[in-house]
Protein backbone atom coordinates (compact mmCIF):
# COMPACT_ATOMS: atom_id res chain seq x y z
CA UNK A 1 0.00 0.00 0.00
CA UNK A 2 1.18 3.33 -1.29
CA UNK A 3 -0.58 6.39 -0.77
CA UNK A 4 0.02 10.11 -2.53
CA UNK A 5 -0.65 13.21 0.27
CA UNK A 6 -0.24 16.84 -0.44
CA UNK A 7 2.59 18.12 1.66
CA UNK A 8 5.43 16.07 3.42
CA UNK A 9 6.17 13.92 5.93
CA UNK A 10 4.56 16.22 9.48
CA UNK A 11 1.75 17.59 7.13
CA UNK A 12 -2.34 17.48 8.06
CA UNK A 13 -2.39 14.76 5.23
CA UNK A 14 0.25 12.56 6.50
CA UNK A 15 -1.41 12.64 9.87
CA UNK A 16 -4.88 11.31 7.90
CA UNK A 17 -2.58 9.30 5.84
CA UNK A 18 -1.07 7.47 8.79
CA UNK A 19 -4.59 7.39 11.27
CA UNK A 20 -6.42 5.88 8.15
CA UNK A 21 -4.47 3.49 6.82
CA UNK A 22 -2.05 2.64 9.74
CA UNK A 23 1.04 4.34 11.09
CA UNK A 24 3.60 2.47 8.68
CA UNK A 25 1.95 3.40 5.92
CA UNK A 26 4.20 4.49 2.58
CA UNK A 27 3.54 8.08 1.15
CA UNK A 28 4.52 9.68 -2.08
CA UNK A 29 4.93 13.43 -1.15
CA UNK A 30 3.26 16.01 -4.03
CA UNK A 31 3.28 19.45 -4.04
CA UNK A 32 -0.23 20.37 -5.56
CA UNK A 33 -3.15 18.18 -5.65
CA UNK A 34 -2.89 17.68 -9.14
CA UNK A 35 0.51 16.14 -8.98
CA UNK A 36 -1.54 14.15 -6.29
CA UNK A 37 -4.13 13.17 -8.63
CA UNK A 38 -1.98 12.76 -11.36
CA UNK A 39 -0.06 10.10 -9.42
CA UNK A 40 -3.34 8.09 -8.61
CA UNK A 41 -4.17 8.18 -12.11
CA UNK A 42 -0.50 6.99 -13.78
CA UNK A 43 -0.23 4.33 -10.83
CA UNK A 44 2.07 5.50 -8.41
CA UNK A 45 0.01 5.04 -5.72
CA UNK A 46 -2.90 2.90 -4.83
CA UNK A 47 -4.81 5.63 -2.86
CA UNK A 48 -5.04 9.02 -2.39
CA UNK A 49 -5.79 11.83 0.66
CA UNK A 50 -7.41 14.69 -0.31
CA UNK A 51 -8.85 17.64 1.80
CA UNK A 52 -12.52 18.73 0.37
CA UNK A 53 -13.78 21.23 3.04
CA UNK A 54 -12.97 23.54 6.29
CA UNK A 55 -14.64 24.36 9.25
CA UNK A 56 -13.55 27.99 8.84
CA UNK A 57 -12.71 28.15 4.96
CA UNK A 58 -15.30 26.35 3.29
CA UNK A 59 -15.17 23.86 0.31
CA UNK A 60 -12.09 23.62 -1.21
CA UNK A 61 -13.49 24.37 -4.96
CA UNK A 62 -10.31 23.74 -6.98
CA UNK A 63 -10.09 19.62 -5.24
CA UNK A 64 -14.22 19.67 -6.13
CA UNK A 65 -13.07 20.24 -10.13
CA UNK A 66 -10.22 17.73 -9.64
CA UNK A 67 -12.96 15.06 -8.92
CA UNK A 68 -15.39 16.62 -11.47
CA UNK A 69 -12.30 15.99 -14.01
CA UNK A 70 -11.42 12.71 -13.40
CA UNK A 71 -12.96 9.41 -12.99
CA UNK A 72 -11.67 8.94 -9.17
CA UNK A 73 -14.04 6.90 -6.35
CA UNK A 74 -13.98 7.99 -2.94
CA UNK A 75 -13.86 5.02 -0.90
CA UNK A 76 -13.59 6.97 2.66
CA UNK A 77 -13.83 10.02 4.39
CA UNK A 78 -11.53 11.21 7.82
CA UNK A 79 -12.71 14.43 9.92
CA UNK A 80 -9.30 15.44 11.28
CA UNK A 81 -9.17 17.97 13.76
CA UNK A 82 -6.95 21.04 13.01
CA UNK A 83 -4.94 22.82 15.61
CA UNK A 84 -2.52 25.42 13.67
CA UNK A 85 0.83 26.65 15.36
CA UNK A 86 2.51 29.37 14.76
CA UNK A 87 6.75 28.18 15.08
CA UNK A 88 9.77 29.07 13.81
CA UNK A 89 13.88 28.32 14.73
CA UNK A 90 15.08 28.43 18.66
CA UNK A 91 15.36 31.33 20.50
CA UNK A 92 12.89 33.56 18.60
CA UNK A 93 9.66 35.21 19.36
CA UNK A 94 7.04 37.34 17.89
CA UNK A 95 8.91 40.50 17.78
CA UNK A 96 11.60 39.05 15.54
CA UNK A 97 9.17 37.23 13.41
CA UNK A 98 8.97 39.47 10.07
CA UNK A 99 7.02 36.90 7.33
CA UNK A 100 5.32 33.79 7.97
CA UNK A 101 4.87 31.34 5.39
CA UNK A 102 2.09 27.99 5.24
CA UNK A 103 -0.24 26.89 2.82
CA UNK A 104 -3.34 29.43 1.44
CA UNK A 105 -6.30 27.45 3.46
CA UNK A 106 -4.05 27.28 6.79
CA UNK A 107 -3.38 30.87 6.08
CA UNK A 108 -7.16 31.96 5.43
CA UNK A 109 -8.23 29.68 8.96
CA UNK A 110 -5.74 31.70 11.11
CA UNK A 111 -6.35 35.75 9.81
CA UNK A 112 -8.05 36.39 12.27
CA UNK A 113 -4.82 35.72 14.86
CA UNK A 114 -3.00 38.33 12.24
CA UNK A 115 -4.68 40.96 12.94
CA UNK A 116 -3.10 41.86 15.70
CA UNK A 117 0.17 41.71 13.94
CA UNK A 118 -0.35 43.97 10.81
CA UNK A 119 3.70 43.90 10.49
CA UNK A 120 3.76 40.56 9.51
CA UNK A 121 4.01 39.36 5.94
CA UNK A 122 1.91 36.40 5.21
CA UNK A 123 3.23 34.50 2.47
CA UNK A 124 1.32 31.90 0.49
CA UNK A 125 3.52 28.51 0.35
CA UNK A 126 2.73 24.87 -0.96
CA UNK A 127 2.41 23.12 2.31
CA UNK A 128 2.63 23.82 5.99
CA UNK A 129 5.28 20.83 7.01
CA UNK A 130 7.26 21.74 3.46
CA UNK A 131 7.32 25.28 5.50
CA UNK A 132 8.95 24.11 8.77
CA UNK A 133 11.57 21.72 6.87
CA UNK A 134 12.86 24.70 4.76
CA UNK A 135 12.60 26.93 7.78
CA UNK A 136 14.74 24.36 9.35
CA UNK A 137 17.14 23.15 6.08
CA UNK A 138 17.76 27.02 5.70
CA UNK A 139 18.36 27.91 9.01
CA UNK A 140 15.63 30.78 8.25
CA UNK A 141 15.42 33.16 10.79
CA UNK A 142 12.92 36.23 10.96
CA UNK A 143 10.55 33.76 8.94
CA UNK A 144 8.05 31.76 10.91
CA UNK A 145 5.54 28.56 9.91
CA UNK A 146 2.13 28.00 10.70
CA UNK A 147 2.07 23.69 10.82
CA UNK A 148 1.43 21.28 13.28
CA UNK A 149 2.98 20.06 16.57
CA UNK A 150 4.34 17.32 14.90
CA UNK A 151 5.72 19.04 12.40
CA UNK A 152 7.71 21.12 14.98
CA UNK A 153 8.77 17.65 16.39
CA UNK A 154 10.29 16.54 13.01
CA UNK A 155 11.72 19.49 12.48
CA UNK A 156 13.16 20.38 15.38
CA UNK A 157 11.16 24.44 15.36
CA UNK A 158 9.76 26.21 18.45
CA UNK A 159 6.07 26.56 19.16
CA UNK A 160 5.95 30.56 19.17
CA UNK A 161 2.12 30.42 19.61
CA UNK A 162 -0.60 27.66 19.50
CA UNK A 163 -3.84 26.98 18.62
CA UNK A 164 -3.47 30.39 16.59
CA UNK A 165 -7.14 29.46 14.52
CA UNK A 166 -9.77 31.84 13.78
CA UNK A 167 -11.73 29.10 16.37
CA UNK A 168 -11.01 26.44 18.70
CA UNK A 169 -13.19 23.64 17.29
CA UNK A 170 -11.83 23.68 13.57
CA UNK A 171 -11.13 20.34 11.69
CA UNK A 172 -10.48 19.23 8.06
CA UNK A 173 -12.59 17.07 6.20
CA UNK A 174 -10.71 14.59 3.77
CA UNK A 175 -11.29 12.26 1.31
CA UNK A 176 -9.81 8.70 0.61
CA UNK A 177 -9.37 8.52 -3.21
CA UNK A 178 -8.92 5.38 -5.18
CA UNK A 179 -9.05 5.28 -9.49
CA UNK A 180 -10.48 1.28 -9.23
CA UNK A 181 -13.92 1.33 -8.16
CA UNK A 182 -13.39 0.01 -4.84
CA UNK A 183 -15.40 0.84 -2.28
CA UNK A 184 -14.99 0.82 1.46
CA UNK A 185 -15.49 -2.45 3.36
CA UNK A 186 -17.82 -3.48 5.90
CA UNK A 187 -20.77 -0.27 6.69
CA UNK A 188 -21.48 1.52 4.01
CA UNK A 189 -23.98 4.33 5.32
CA UNK A 190 -23.16 7.59 2.98
CA UNK A 191 -22.19 8.68 0.04
CA UNK A 192 -21.35 11.43 -2.80
CA UNK A 193 -23.10 12.14 -5.51
CA UNK A 194 -22.69 14.32 -8.72
CA UNK A 195 -25.63 15.37 -11.24
CA UNK A 196 -26.83 18.18 -13.31
CA UNK A 197 -30.23 19.60 -14.09
CA UNK A 198 -32.31 20.71 -17.19
CA UNK A 199 -31.79 24.82 -16.69
CA UNK A 200 -35.38 25.64 -15.79
CA UNK A 201 -37.33 26.38 -12.77
CA UNK A 202 -37.80 23.93 -10.43
CA UNK A 203 -35.45 21.04 -11.95
CA UNK A 204 -33.00 21.47 -8.72
CA UNK A 205 -36.15 21.15 -5.87
CA UNK A 206 -37.44 17.72 -8.05
CA UNK A 207 -34.25 15.73 -7.39
CA UNK A 208 -34.00 17.38 -4.08
CA UNK A 209 -37.25 16.42 -2.99
CA UNK A 210 -37.05 12.76 -4.39
CA UNK A 211 -33.89 12.01 -1.94
CA UNK A 212 -35.75 13.29 0.71
CA UNK A 213 -38.58 10.80 0.04
CA UNK A 214 -36.38 7.51 -0.35
CA UNK A 215 -35.25 8.84 3.20
CA UNK A 216 -31.68 10.44 2.37
CA UNK A 217 -30.38 12.64 4.46
CA UNK A 218 -28.98 15.63 2.48
CA UNK A 219 -25.54 16.53 4.82
CA UNK A 220 -24.07 18.80 2.00
CA UNK A 221 -24.61 19.95 -1.38
CA UNK A 222 -21.86 21.67 -3.53
CA UNK A 223 -22.27 23.76 -6.90
CA UNK A 224 -19.55 24.20 -9.52
CA UNK A 225 -19.87 25.91 -12.89
CA UNK A 226 -20.15 24.20 -15.81
CA UNK A 227 -17.07 25.66 -17.25
CA UNK A 228 -18.55 25.10 -20.82
CA UNK A 229 -21.96 26.29 -19.94
CA UNK A 230 -22.06 29.35 -18.51
CA UNK A 231 -24.32 30.18 -15.65
CA UNK A 232 -25.14 26.64 -16.03
CA UNK A 233 -24.21 24.45 -12.67
CA UNK A 234 -22.92 20.83 -11.63
CA UNK A 235 -24.18 19.59 -8.14
CA UNK A 236 -22.30 17.67 -5.33
CA UNK A 237 -24.72 15.87 -2.79
CA UNK A 238 -23.82 14.22 0.38
CA UNK A 239 -26.85 11.89 1.75
CA UNK A 240 -26.62 9.69 4.77
CA UNK A 241 -29.12 6.35 5.12
CA UNK A 242 -30.11 3.61 7.05
CA UNK A 243 -30.99 1.56 4.04
CA UNK A 244 -28.75 0.55 0.98
CA UNK A 245 -32.18 -0.61 -0.85
CA UNK A 246 -33.94 2.67 0.05
CA UNK A 247 -30.27 4.36 -1.21
CA UNK A 248 -30.38 2.72 -4.67
CA UNK A 249 -34.11 3.31 -5.48
CA UNK A 250 -33.31 7.08 -4.66
CA UNK A 251 -30.21 6.44 -7.36
CA UNK A 252 -32.25 4.83 -9.73
CA UNK A 253 -34.93 7.52 -9.90
CA UNK A 254 -32.41 10.45 -9.91
CA UNK A 255 -30.29 8.64 -12.66
CA UNK A 256 -33.74 9.12 -15.07
CA UNK A 257 -34.20 12.59 -13.73
CA UNK A 258 -30.90 14.78 -14.04
CA UNK A 259 -29.33 15.12 -17.19
CA UNK A 260 -26.22 13.61 -15.81
CA UNK A 261 -25.56 11.63 -12.81
CA UNK A 262 -22.91 9.29 -11.61
CA UNK A 263 -22.22 8.46 -7.92
CA UNK A 264 -18.43 9.09 -6.73
CA UNK A 265 -18.74 7.06 -3.87
CA UNK A 266 -20.33 5.09 -1.26
CA UNK A 267 -18.66 4.88 1.96
CA UNK A 268 -18.95 4.36 6.67
CA UNK A 269 -20.32 7.97 7.50
CA UNK A 270 -17.34 9.29 9.99
CA UNK A 271 -19.71 11.68 11.88
CA UNK A 272 -21.67 9.21 13.69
Amino acid sequence: MKVAIQGVQGSFHHKVAQEFFGADVEVLECMSFPRLVDALLDGEVDDAVMAIENTIAGAILPNYALLDDHNLTIEGEYYLDIQHNLMALKGQDLTTIKEVWSHPMAILQCRQFFRDYPSIKLVEDTDTAGVAREIKERNLTGIAAIASTTAAEIYDLSIIKSSIQTVDENATRFFILNKNGKEADGVINKASLRFTTDHKRGSLATILNVLSDCKMNLTKIQSMPIIEKPWEYAFFVDVTFDSVESFKKATTLVSLMAKDFKVLGVYKNQKQ
